[in-house]
């Protein structure tokens, strides 16, 4: 457990928190929610030990092993994946090595009846119990299923990690976190550079996960899936929500609501009570009446209402000039990096007003094809434009091109033609630029203010096909939201690159997956995609684990007319697939119930009952006992079975 007490952050003369108290309980699922700038990657580093408080303390106790993911790191050099990913067994390399020198010393010893040598068994009994019971045993294995579900193969082990970009080796780094297993993981922003299916993979990982997990997110979905808790940091001040981030607006809202109805009802009560001591007061018999109720509003304490920061972009797409039917034509296309072939065989039209997305693995040749319909590298096949089609590319490090020499208003403001100039104003305050804010250097600005900026420049053109590559990199939010309803909007086609599930939901209703050098077209929302993918990872995990499940179902189905030990098999197997279905409909029953109890744990208005009922919250663990039994159960009658 973690406590925050009376902590107050100072920066140059700035209060970035004011006295703000809370607790980190074991098991706690907790997003931190806020503005770009409130303070919550500084908030992880006080709870990691990277920074110290102005004044207050944060304590915890002594062996409490954190594990923090800054969004900026030094990556260590010199090694393969395999081997950068193993440090993270540090304990168990220090036990081996010590292992290593006890044998020795023990096969080249004489001393038999000697204390030194009874001491070398009984250290060498010690480390080996030590390595079972902190698992040396499945490392390897260990080390494999995390790097893959995170979107390594195979093949990518024993390569150098100086040969893959920043966010491969974020992910090493990600890695390494997850398999040290630490009493918290305090985690900013890890899906910055996870593509979909690893965002999910890390999802389900997250929510068996044994320890506290804090994050900064600006995945919705990836927030409401992984999280119970959302604290929100505004305007110097925390605020603390037992749910997930969606319900948390509704609470926030409804909160505000009240505080403002509150504040409207006390400040009637003090015109009112103003209003008599004013017509008293000058009255010699009224006196000692207007004096009390001087009193009584000096006693009054004043219901506050919460600053609220609704600060947030606006604009929407210029309407686009009239395009062909035909907006873009892609012929068996592909792309090769010297031998390396990315894809082939590409085959797609899109037509006028269709917005559509390229999903899949990172790697896998999605920026590649954004590229080449951008005609921004060679490739092979067909990648043609329609009539009259005006393109607007957004590159996936369109934030990074930006001349950091010139200021917000110079970027925009050189690029303006005709009557859009004389906007240029109005066009960076819509984008959060206003004020001094558009005379800053680009170089000064902060990732999700130069990619509000790199997203303006494409409102200076009537662009009737939007290529974007990654669009809500570094954007908050409520930032999402908006680009969200501007592209919704917009009358033009758009092709979109992203791995932002909440912002695709609703925005597309067909996709291309890339996926082992080829691309798949998918005819669905992003959630029905979501579910594919889910389904057919799991395919994959029971094919593997039962590799001889092929041949039993091509097995000749007729079986010798007299067979004692046959018919007893499957009369076994009859009762076997009783059982099971009795034990399925058993598990099926106590996560329903489960799940009602969590819901009553996720509601603020129910959760201070239900926490004070002993009785429900025993038979709440025992239910969670019970339903781990039953599972093992079932797995070991389907191994029976199998």
């Amino acid at each position: 457990m973690i406590s925050v007490n009376s902590v107050t952050v100072t920066f140059g003369g700035y209060d970035l928190f004011d006295n703000v108290s809370f607790l980190i309980n074991p098991k706690d699922r907790i997003g931190l929610a806020g503005k770009n700038g409130a303070g919550k990657s500084t908030m992880l580093k006080l709870l990691s030990g990277q920074q110290n408080p102005t004044k207050g303390e944060i304590s915890k106790p002594n062996d409490y092993r954190i594990g923090y993911l800054p969004q900026d790191m030094i990556h260590q050099q010199g090694r393969t994946v395999f081997e950068e990913t193993e440090t993270a067994f540090e304990e168990i390399q220090k036990l081996e090595k010590r292992l290593d020198v006890v044998t020795h010393e023990l096969e080249t010893r004489t001393d038999y009846e000697s204390d030194a040598y009874t001491n070398l068994i009984n250290e060498l009994t010690d480390i080996n119990m030590r390595l079972e019971i902190i698992g040396a045993a499945n490392k390897e294995e260990e080390i494999e299923k995390i790097l893959k579900g995170l979107g390594f193969e195979a093949s990518d082990f024993n390569r150098s990690t100086a040969e893959f970009s920043g966010g491969w080796r974020m992910r090493i780094e990600l890695a390494k976190i997850l398999l040290q297993k630490p009493d918290i993981l305090l985690l900013d922003e890890p899906t910055n550079h996870l593509d979909i299916e690893s965002i999910q993979w890390l999802e389900e990982f997250m929510q068996t996960y044994s320890g506290s997990v804090m994050l900064i997110s600006h995945d919705r979905q990836f927030l409401d899936h992984v999280t119970t808790r959302t604290i929100e940091i505004s305007n110097q001040k925390i605020y603390d929500y037992k749910t997930n981030y969606s319900r948390y607006l509704v609470l926030r809202k409804e909160r505000r609501e009240q505080q403002e109805s509150a504040a409207k009802n006390q400040q009637k009560v003090i015109d009112q009570t103003e209003a008599l001591i004013d017509r008293y007061r000058a009255k010699a018999s009224k006196a000692a009446f207007a004096q009390s109720l001087i009193k009584k509003l000096d006693r009054m304490e004043i219901v506050e209402v919460d600053e609220s920061d609704n600060a947030t972009m606006f604009f929407k797409f210029p309407p686009p000039a009239h395009s062909g039917k035909i907006v873009l034509t892609v012929e068996d296309a592909g792309k090769k990096y010297g031998d390396k072939q990315i894809f082939s065989g590409a085959n797609f039209i899109l037509t006028k007003g269709e917005k559509i997305a390229l999903v899949g693995r990172n790697g896998e040749g999605k920026s590649t094809m954004i590229k080449m319909i951008a005609n921004q590298i060679d490739y092979e096949g067909l990648v043609q434009n329609g009539h009259s089609v005006m393109m607007g590319y957004f590159a996936q490090d369109q934030a990074e091109r930006l001349d950091k020499s010139k200021t917000v208003f110079q970027t925009i403001d050189e690029l303006a033609v005709g009557e859009i100039r004389k906007q240029v104003r109005t066009l960076l305050g819509s984008f959060l630029f206003g004020g001094d804010d558009i005379d800053k250097k680009v170089s000064v600005l902060s990732g999700g203010e130069r990619g509000r900026l790199a997203l303006c420049k494409l409102l200076l053109e009537p662009y009737n096909f939007l290529v974007l590559d990654e669009p809500t990199n570094h954007l908050d939010i409520r930032s999402k939201e908006i680009l969200k309803k501007a592209i919704m909007d917009y009358e033009g086609t758009v092709i979109i690159v992203s791995h932002d599930r909440d912002f695709l939901d609703g925005l597309v209703h067909k996709m291309y997956e890339f996926k082992s050098g080829h691309v798949n077209e998918h005819l669905c929302d992003i959630n029905q995609f979501m579910e594919k993918l889910k389904m057919s990872r799991l395919n994959e995990m029971n094919s593997s684990k039962n590799p001889f499940q092929k041949a039993k179902v091509e097995a000749p189905k007729e079986k010798p007319k007299v067979d004692v030990a046959a018919e007893e098999r499957e009369k076994e197997q009859k009762q076997l697939k009783s059982q099971i279905t009795k034990s399925e409909k058993e598990i099926e029953r106590l996560e329903n119930e489960i799940k009602i109890f969590d819901t009553k744990l996720a509601d603020p208005e129910q959760y201070q009952t239900v926490i004070n009922d002993k009785t429900a919250f025993a038979n709440y663990e025992q239910m969670k006992k019970q339903l781990e039994a039953e599972l093992t159960n079932w797995e070991n009658l389907q191994g029976k079975l199998g």
